[in-house]
């Protein structure tokens, strides 16, 4: 479908398997806009998502102090500071982490995590511990927000989060070769030639319906494109810690890998994102309490098997 954002192509052919032995980051995992992107214009035609009666103007799709609600019987009312914010400066939450804490490739789903883990990196992104490999990113509005929102309004996102349920919206593919992609707002979107590339180490992960997304519907759904037999060499690096190369991750986030205590769920989670985080804190990007407890889990690993991590973990129910 015709995405109504003005999306330039940023063409990804070169990021192939040799990405993932360079030096920095994986591009893929941090996709930019480039300067010349231009957010999609108000036209005054009313913007629908399947099975509501809701309608939204592009302009209240644009602003961040408001979250939309498109389905309500799926979640409890919205506490203010996830539903609108409070201006100047803090967003309302739901405007990027939608009503119901989903998420997308380009930042955390919240949906289900505990309360003292979401306080805990609203903290850090305060103090200064948890910033970005990739700087020029969406995490800089997080970073900035952090400064002027109070204890109550995090504890009040939280609790709401928190009680949520996660859902299972990421459908993965093992595959030689992906669309052609674009950059279209911190996320990766296929383009509309129908072109494809090898896909070589890398994770290619898109929404399914590009227009549902941007239009900040939570039930969008998302397909992760991964290198052939990632997901069961992540199973291994998951499981057994790889013969020493990892650590292995049930220790920490239980059996099922849906948490344990104040450490969050990591089952069922965007790849992109979890990459962006195995490799932040590998970086020192990510610090803070929590992160300082994954040191020993990310020094020996490579962007492969991080990838490969990753695969297996969006490929587990939430």
């Amino acid at each position: 479908m015709k995405t109504f954002i003005s999306i330039l192509a940023l063409s990804l052919a070169s990021l192939s398997s040799t990405a993932l032995g360079a030096d920095g980051p994986p591009p893929w995992a941090y996709p930019v806009n480039p300067p010349e992107l231009k957010p999609r214009a108000e036209d005054g035609i009313a913007r629908r998502v399947p099975a509501s009666s809701a309608t939204y103007s592009v302009t209240q799709l644009r602003d961040r102090f408001i979250s939309p609600v498109w389905h309500p019987g799926d979640h409890p009312p919205l506490p203010t500071i996830v539903a609108e914010g409070r201006k100047p400066n803090v967003f309302a939450c739901g405007f990027c982490h939608r009503a119901e804490g989903t998420g997308g490739p380009e930042n955390a789903s919240l949906g289900g995590l505990p309360a003292a883990y979401i306080v805990q990196q609203m903290a850090d992104y305060k103090s200064g511990a948890r910033k970005t490999s990739v700087q020029k990113r969406n995490i800089d509005l997080m970073i900035a927000l952090s400064k002027d929102i109070t204890d109550a309004e995090v504890q009040a996102a939280a609790a709401y989060f928190s009680a949520l349920k996660p859902k299972s919206n990421i459908r993965v593919v093992e595959t030689a070769t992906v669309p052609k992609t674009t950059v279209a707002g911190w996320f990766l979107a296929a383009s509309n030639t129908g072109e494809k590339e090898p896909i070589g180490q890398r994770i290619i992960e898109v929404p399914e319906d590009v227009e549902q997304f941007e239009n900040r519907d939570p039930r969008s759904q998302f397909i992760a494109y991964v290198p052939i037999g990632s997901v069961a060499r992540g199973e291994v690096l998951v499981s057994t810690g790889g013969a020493g190369k990892t650590l292995q991750c049930a220790i920490c986030h239980g059996q099922d890998l849906k948490g344990l205590g104040e450490l969050p769920s990591i089952a069922g989670r965007s790849p992109s994102y979890v990459v962006r985080q195995l490799y932040d804190i590998q970086n020192g990007a990510r610090a803070g309490k929590g992160a300082q407890l994954m040191k020993a889990a990310v020094v020996n690993l490579t962007v492969e098997d991080m990838a490969s991590i990753a695969a297996y973990l969006a490929s587990r129910a939430p």
